[in-house]
């Protein structure tokens, strides 16, 4: 179990250290990436499935596909963008990565809705946990919902929900959920 966490911990700071290199961060065109979000989120479990304290969370987002220049709902579905990130627990809880596809939706100029699906690997207690959630298996399905509001055309504030479990497809699946608030950098 600890190796996982290292391993994982591992991968998140060396993902995110390529990325916030000053080369990558500061290009002006032909970014790699489409936006950096950094955050701070709590467990939204009750009784014994809550985690404890604080998790940080860091996603990167790419636009293959032309996400940003996509009109009306139908070309928003087609093209949506790419997500990588991590959920890392402050105090010893289960700690996450994911990656997966998100689809925003603006509702105003300023107010907009992100919804991402894909999965994720962590380093929780599968079985009998007697503190905390029980996630069956280490690969889980990962949902997400942002509502966030554009300070300016880079900078954007969210409230974020995230949801990890197995769909019941291992034994086991309390899941994981948190809420919680993130700063964006659009590039």
């Amino acid at each position: 179990m600890g190796r996982l966490v290292s391993s994982i911990s591992a991968a998140a700071i060396a993902a995110l250290s390529t990325l916030l290199s000053p080369g990558l961060v500061f290009a002006q065109n032909d970014q790699p990436f489409d936006e950096l979000r950094f955050g701070v989120s709590a467990s939204i479990q009750s009784g014994g499935t809550r985690e404890d304290g604080l998790f940080t969370t860091a996603t990167v987002f790419f636009d293959p596909f032309g996400a940003n220049e996509a009109q009306g709902l139908k070309d928003k579905i087609l093209h949506p963008r790419i997500h990588a990130g991590a959920i890392i627990s402050t105090s010893g809880e289960t700690d996450q990565i994911f990656a997966g596809f998100t689809w925003t939706v603006d509702v105003t100029d300023r107010l907009f809705i992100d919804l991402g699906f894909g999965g994720a690997l962590n380093n929780g207690t599968l079985h009998d946990s007697d503190d905390g959630p029980s996630v069956g298996c280490h690969a889980l399905f990962h949902e997400s919902l942002a509502v966030g509001y554009k300070i300016t055309e880079a900078w954007r504030l969210m409230a974020t929900v995230d949801h990890s479990s197995n769909a019941n497809l291992c034994h086991d699946n309390d899941g994981l959920s948190y809420a919680g608030l993130a700063v964006g950098r659009k590039f």
